[in-house]
């Protein structure tokens, strides 16, 4: 039984992100330079330049992330009522309101225009994660499973719905869960695929006014997703654009509800989702990363300050009583990571997605344009957001700041537990990769850096320093 629910799961992730778009005209201009070649779906590397946000409240944005339907369709909750478990109190979120205070985090309740009470994912499917135990709403789901066929739980919710209210709500899910289903299963655990999901919504709907077609309107993605770790929330209020590439440009609350594309059937269901949008942003805006919970040797981290402030804040700011953030976008040959997401985005492969955008409802206020590069997160609450690099491939700080401790195969220590001196996960140092095991349950969760989309090459600025200056820039890290 448990094992049938955490597929419920599997299907989520790219729910909870958002690409829908939105209105003013005179924000284009301040929404950065076009490319040398004028493409108006690229941005330059280097730095990105602000643009304005909508205004919030942070009170009203918690509890409309926790209770508001901005998923409108679901499994019949008569349905998951009998494939799952009781929720394990662990699970549960203060202010969740009716019957949202008994279901996991990860869940929300609503009933909809026909009189069925639904259960769907939302957005902390993939914005809340654990670190030794402890749930953190805003921190990327590290340990997410998209490995699966999502539509094997749609099947089993089918055998369970009774009456055409019950069984027209279950189809409509269906439909959904159908047309995305070929294009977010991912080969790792852990790794997202909302970037793909994004864009097979995209292909099902039309963007003038949001109705769904079962067949695509356009082509759909690849349907292997580019390995991609859930960046953790609290860094949104420094950025001034949205993903690992900047590619989201403009009024961010517009970004981030995407979720909402897998069931809002009109312009009218979107508008009515855009109205807490901005709550939801503020909310998300001002988070706070945890502290880090172990002990910091103070003087070492001092003398980690230093080092830092000499080679890592040009590219990742400055912390503390006076600090920055630089919002800088560096070029691939630079950074030398992974170069697969950035390509794919910038390549013209994906041009038609971005069309998309300009022809939506808001398209006058964000404009899809990545830059060919990545760019240089905040660090705050860096300690907890293992693993790192933009897909995940380097398991701890330690490795990260010396490539020679990288290992080429790998899979979180069971059960998954943090390394305080390494300043990560612990972890199984394999001999070889996924091919090597015959179980697919356990090649799911080896992280193999041979394979395309997850090398672990790059960010080589901590092979410069000594080892002592490592290590002391190491300790000043776990104070972010």
């Amino acid at each position: 039984m448990k094992q049938r629910f955490r597929g419920w799961g599997r299907l989520a992730a790219g729910a909870a992100f958002v690409l829908a778009v939105g209105g003013a005209a005179a924000w284009l201009a301040g929404l950065g330079p076009f490319s040398a070649d004028g493409d108006r779906f690229r941005s330059p590397v280097g730095a990105v330049p602000a643009t304005p946000q909508r205004p919030g409240d942070a009170d009203a944005g918690y509890r409309a992330l926790v209770n508001a339907p901005y998923v409108g369709c679901g499994m019949p909750y008569s349905a998951w009522r009998r494939l799952a478990p009781e929720t394990d109190p662990a699970d549960l979120l203060p202010g969740r309101e009716g019957r949202n205070a008994e279901l996991p985090y990860f869940l929300t309740a609503h009933v909809n225009a026909d009189g069925v009470e639904v259960v769907a994912t939302n957005c902390l499917t993939c914005h809340a994660g654990r670190i030794d135990g402890e749930l953190v709403v805003g921190l990327g789901n590290a340990q997410a499973d998209f490995t699966a066929d999502p539509r094997r739980l749609v099947t089993q919710a089918g055998a369970y719905v009774r009456g055409p209210s019950e069984t027209a709500a279950w189809q409509r899910w269906a439909d959904r869960i159908e047309g995305i289903a070929p294009y977010i299963q991912t080969e790792t655990l852990g790794s997202n695929p909302a970037t793909n999901l994004t864009w097979a919504l995209m292909a099902h709907r039309d963007p003038a006014t949001m109705a769904w077609s079962d067949t695509p309107l356009i082509d759909p993605p690849p349907e292997r997703p580019v390995p991609l770790r859930v960046p953790p929330w609290w860094w949104m209020g420094k950025k001034n654009a949205m993903f690992y590439t900047t590619i989201g440009r403009g009024d961010h609350s517009r970004f981030m509800l995407l979720a909402s594309l897998l069931c809002a059937d009109s312009t009218e269901e979107l508008a009515a989702i855009d109205a807490y949008a901005a709550d939801i942003h503020a909310f998300i805006t001002n988070l706070r990363p945890p502290a880090y919970p172990h002990p910091v040797d103070a003087a070492l981290a001092e003398t980690g300050r230093a080092v830092f402030a000499e080679h890592c804040a040009s590219c990742h700011g400055s912390y503390g009583a006076v600090s920055s953030y630089p919002n800088k976008v560096i070029p691939l040959d630079e950074i030398g990571t992974d170069p697969t997401y950035a390509m794919a985005a910038t390549d013209g492969g994906l041009d038609r997605f971005y069309a998309w955008v300009e022809d939506s409802p808001h398209g006058g206020t964000v404009r899809a344009a990545p830059a060919r590069g990545y760019i240089a997160p905040p660090l705050d609450g860096i300690w907890a957001v293992a693993p790192y690099l933009h897909n995940g491939s380097v398991p701890n700080l330690a490795a990260l700041l010396d490539s020679r401790l990288r290992p080429r195969y790998w899979r979180p220590a069971a059960p998954q537990s943090y390394d305080p001196d390494a300043v990560g996960w612990h972890v199984e140092v394999l001999d070889a990769g996924k091919d090597a095991f015959d179980d697919p349950v356990e090649a799911v969760r080896v992280i193999d850096t041979t394979r395309p989309g997850y090398g672990n090459d790059g960010h080589l600025f901590g092979d410069r320093l000594d080892a002592a200056a490592r290590r002391a820039v190491l300790e000043y890290l776990k104070t972010l």
